[in-house]
């Protein structure tokens, strides 16, 4: 391997055009003269442009030719088409409408405008921003929805509140300037540097979102009164008839929490109703919920469970609400241990937008089951449940949709970027039978070799209340490696800590490998998918149990397979640069050079400066509450746990990648690591990312981050 900027490069921008799917829309079904039944499928797709340095969105159409049991005819149905400035969209239930919630620029100013369509013409423009009735209208995850009325004559959707403008003591608008045919309203004094707190990492501008329907006819906007005052709405919809709104609300007091991948915040299922404006709580309020989704015979509202506080991912309870009868059931429980062949339990962070199949009693969802995930029909009724991927090949599954029983969803693998796949559900009893059709397929990429390995803890590092808990790893491999020179290993554990790693495609494992690199994917115990007891195992281990993990999996590999002992990297961000920067330091021979991007350094510091700061008690085994401050000795515990312990045994090189927006792990956490390690004489580089948050998810960042990480890797294992 010779160091190459240029080569890296190369192969980053041949692997990054690979896009991904990221969502899928059936078309109502028309009938041909013979009577055949078709459809069309209209698939969203996402792909790095490294000219523009963004992300590009396009669609891609196909035709479904089926029988109501199976698929007879699937093809494509001309070219793809880029999705421009759209932030949401959303067919009516009839499939004769279409709303868009568009951005356009205009002069300086970013404007906001929903679009109706109907089959072939825009019928509506509202210029959202003009109307002035709110702020900026969410179009993310948790809160954001655009949401048809059954009616198809309104639309719901959520956004920041209107506030009054902000004016100095000092300085005023002269009274003209207020007055004209809409008089505004007088600003108030005192009002401009009120902080207004956000939701965390990627929620900073979201603060406190609104309820808002549009009258389509009338092309008027109202604000929905009645949301308890204590509460912040999202992911509403429609109830039955119209009569009113569900949403999900989560509570904000005394102040809010990163909600960005938590979901363990305290929150509940409430029912506005539209003529009197009296709000009902549909579902317990002391845990965390979220995902609801209404079945096709709008009798019955699912939605997943947490318990509130506690890890920030768990696994999960899947309820049902019956809106006629007030009662809800728990269909799934937590599963506390995955036993071989069985169901694992549900880690996901969201239902599908459409999961109901056609009979309203069989609910769809894909789920991590250890290191790959698999699409899984449960029967609400019996709780029920049955794989409909278990003879698939080994790899990844997502669900994009299910509608009329078409389901349509993505499968890749280490070493094969996303395919679309369709079927039809058969009926109930008879789920795995399910026959898949590829509508666009993808070569595997040449060069790359990949195995899930199972690896058990010593007894000596067994936990003694979730004893005989096992984790796994995922290796690639470069396939073609000459025998007489051992492939370097590249060692990535993953952050959260409670996420996961699966058998999926993954851009920058793929380029380390088709460059020369084994690369070593660690699912140590607290992962997703092993069983709550795995991820409860964890709590007050942090630093030591994880750690040890990796090192245990690491050493296993180095004896069993054909890599080079004397060049290990380490590679890992967040939660993983946390272990990364304890692997370096506790075990100092193993290592030959370290990669972190934001990682935890000093959770005693980081604990009053995060927007999660929950985390730092409750991973380290400790009581959260929001009032209480850390006492002496868990001030001591964090420090003890935290990595900068160890810097003084720290020799290898090491590169920081830090995004200057980060809420999550603020970048004075890397800055710290950094200059501690200048100070004791370790060869130390950091790039700082403006604009950029936790994730360095920005295409520019994460694409110069891959070339000086790559350059970084081959001049210190001397490739």
């Amino acid at each position: 391997m010779e160091p190459s900027a240029g080569a890296a490069a190369s192969l980053y921008r041949q692997l990054s055009q690979h896009p991904a799917l990221s969502g899928a829309c059936v078309g109502p079904d028309l009938t041909t003269q013979y009577g055949g039944k078709y459809c069309s499928l209209y698939t969203a797709w996402s792909q790095r442009d490294l000219a523009r340095a963004e992300s590009v969105k396009f669609c891609r159409q196909f035709l479904l030719f089926h029988d109501g049991s199976s698929v007879a005819f699937a093809g494509p149905a001309g070219a793809c088409s880029e999705l421009k400035d759209e932030l949401l969209s959303r067919e009516a239930p009839s499939g004769a409408l279409k709303a868009v919630l568009r951005k356009a620029r205009a002069r300086d100013d970013e404007k906001q405008f929903l679009e109706v369509w109907d089959q072939n013409r825009k019928v509506k423009s509202i210029d959202l921003t003009a109307l002035d009735k709110h702020g900026g209208v969410y179009d993310d995850e948790p809160f954001g929805c655009l949401a048809w009325s059954h009616s198809e004559t309104h639309l719901l959707y959520v956004a920041e509140k209107k506030r009054p403008k902000g004016e100095s003591f000092f300085q005023s608008k002269a009274a003209e300037e207020l007055g004209g045919p809409q008089k505004q309203e007088a600003p108030a004094k005192g009002e401009q540097f009120v902080y207004r707190e956000g939701w965390g990492e990627t929620l900073g501008g979201r603060s406190t979102p609104v309820l808002c329907v549009l009258d389509v006819e009338g092309s008027s906007v109202s604000v929905l009164e009645g949301v308890p005052e204590h509460v912040s709405p999202g992911q509403a919809f429609w109830a039955p008839e119209d009569t009113g709104v569900v949403f999900v609300g989560w509570w904000h007091e005394p102040f809010r929490l990163g909600l960005r991948h938590c979901t363990n915040r305290r929150s509940a299922l409430f029912y506005v109703d539209l003529a009197g404006g009296k709000c009902e709580l549909l579902s317990d309020d002391t845990q965390a919920t979220w995902s609801p989704r209404l079945s096709p015979d709008r009798c019955r509202v699912a939605y997943l469970q947490n318990s509130a506080l506690g890890p920030h991912q768990q696994c999960s309870r899947l309820c049902v609400y019956d809106w006629y009868t007030g009662r809800t059931r728990t269909v799934l429980e937590a599963v506390p241990r995955a036993a071989a062949g069985a169901f694992p339990g549900i880690y996901c962070s969201a239902l599908p937008g459409l999961c109901w199949a056609a009979d309203s009693r069989r609910l769809l969802l894909d789920t991590v089951q250890r290191s790959q995930q698999d699409l899984f029909v449960v029967d609400t009724q019996t709780g029920a449940v049955t794989s409909l991927t278990a003879d698939a090949p080994q790899g990844s599954w997502s669900l994009l949709t299910i509608d009329r029983d078409i389901l349509v969803a993505s499968f890749s693998t280490p070493s094969c970027p996303p395919k679309l796949n369709v079927a039809l559900l058969p009926g109930a009893g008879r789920e795995a039978q399910v026959r898949w059709i590829c509508l666009q397929d993808a070569a595997p990429v040449p060069g790359i070799a990949w195995a899930v390995r199972t690896l058990r803890p010593p007894p000596a590092q067994d936990h003694a209340q979730y004893g005989g808990l096992d984790f796994d790893a995922i290796l690639l491999r470069p396939s073609e490696a000459g025998a007489d020179r051992k492939a370097p290993l590249v060692v990535m554990p993953h952050g959260g800590p409670h996420s996961v790693f699966v058998a999926s495609w993954m851009l920058y494992p793929a380029v380390l490998c088709c460059m020369g690199f084994a690369v070593l994917l660690v699912n140590y115990r607290g992962s997703l998918g092993f069983g709550q007891d795995s991820v409860a195992s964890l709590l007050g281990n942090v630093g030591t149990q994880d750690v040890q993990d990796v090192q245990l999996c690491v050493e296993r590999v180095l004896q069993e397979e054909p890599l080079d002992p004397s060049r290990v990297a380490l590679l890992g961000g967040s939660h993983g640069g946390f272990l990364a920067c304890h692997l370096i330091g506790q075990f100092p021979d193993t290592y030959r050079v370290c990669v972190v991007r934001n990682p935890v350094v000093n959770i005693a510091a980081m604990v009053t400066t995060t927007d999660i700061p929950d985390w730092c008690l409750t991973e380290l085994g400790l009581p959260y509450a929001p009032e209480a401050l850390p006492d002496p000795e868990q001030w001591a515990e964090m420090l003890r746990r935290s990595p900068i312990r160890y810097v003084d045994r720290v020799r290898v090189p090491v590169l920081l990648l830090l995004g200057e927006d980060d809420q999550r792990v603020p970048p004075k956490q890397g800055l710290e690591y950094y200059r501690a390690l200048k100070a004791r004489g370790v060869p130390t580089r950091l790039l700082w990312y403006p604009g950029n948050g936790h994730a360095l998810a920005g295409v520019e960042a994460e694409a110069d981050g891959f070339v000086n990480i790559a350059l970084w890797l081959l001049e210190h294992l001397r490739c």
